[in-house]
């Protein structure tokens, strides 16, 4: 990772638990970090409002990361918005529907899409490494997550647009525990501190529960899988000498 010390990369941020630790990751293997979102008519803008806290903590656990943080960019999507009905773009109950079956969280295409959208943004930066928190090996089974699809999509936007793009996935093949693992491997107990605190996965977007992994409902999908994740990296924490609050 040396090699990229000398770059410049953007991250998809959401504000979640994966982007943020993805930001934080970026930091560390970056010279420069830029940050860029979406407001594509999600359920909810929690996470919206959480991307400037988390960045601004990010800034202030480091020195050396305040410096290589840049700009963040929103841009309005308005694809899904009214258009589509999934849990995540309107009120429908949230349904996973069973093993095998795509949960109708998924919002399709959506990652595809970030992707693109990003791209052409980095295309007039200009810069060519972008950082993501897709994952596959402990996911809600959105099958743009997967390892697959993001390959496929890296080597459509070289052809189609005659460029070099990497993108990266440091949480491709992690579980939820093993990401809460890198952020303290990152930035310690402040940063896995500043990722419970500020940064937000709740499919509801709920702010009023204060969890010992976060806020959130504590029973949607995401709530679940995070709340599983940091139990299991608590568990652990005696192994590897790490620390829970």
């Amino acid at each position: 990772m040396d090699c990229l010390q000398d770059q410049k990369a953007v991250v998809i941020f959401s504000g979640g638990q994966d982007s943020s630790t993805c930001l934080a990751w970026a930091l560390h293997h970056f010279k420069d970090v830029l940050t860029i979102g979406f407001d594509y008519g999600q359920r909810h803008s929690t996470e919206l409002k959480c991307r400037v806290r988390v960045r601004d903590g990010m800034a202030a656990l480091k020195k050396n990361w305040a410096e290589k943080l840049g700009a963040d960019f929103l841009l309005n999507l308005d694809t899904y918005r009214h258009r589509l009905p999934t849990a995540l773009t309107s009120d429908i109950p949230i349904e996973e529907n069973g093993e095998g079956y795509v949960p109708n969280t998924f919002v399709p295409g959506r990652n595809l899409l970030f992707i693109l959208l990003t791209a052409i943004w980095a295309y007039a930066h200009p810069l060519r490494h972008v950082v993501m928190g897709v994952c596959e090996s402990d996911y809600s089974g959105y099958p743009d997550c997967r390892d697959d699809s993001i390959k496929a999509m890296q080597t459509a936007l070289n052809l189609g647009m005659n460029t070099r793009y990497v993108l990266h996935t440091p949480l491709m093949w992690r579980k939820k525990a093993d990401v809460w693992k890198l952020a303290w491997q990152l930035g310690g107990d402040a940063l896995v501190n500043l990722i419970v605190e500020e940064s937000h996965t709740c499919y509801l977007g709920d702010r009023s529960q204060r969890h010992t992994w976060g806020y959130g409902c504590g029973v949607c999908p995401a709530c679940r899988l995070r709340a599983r994740g940091y139990d299991e990296y608590c568990q652990s924490k005696q192994s590897v000498q790490l620390t829970c609050s």
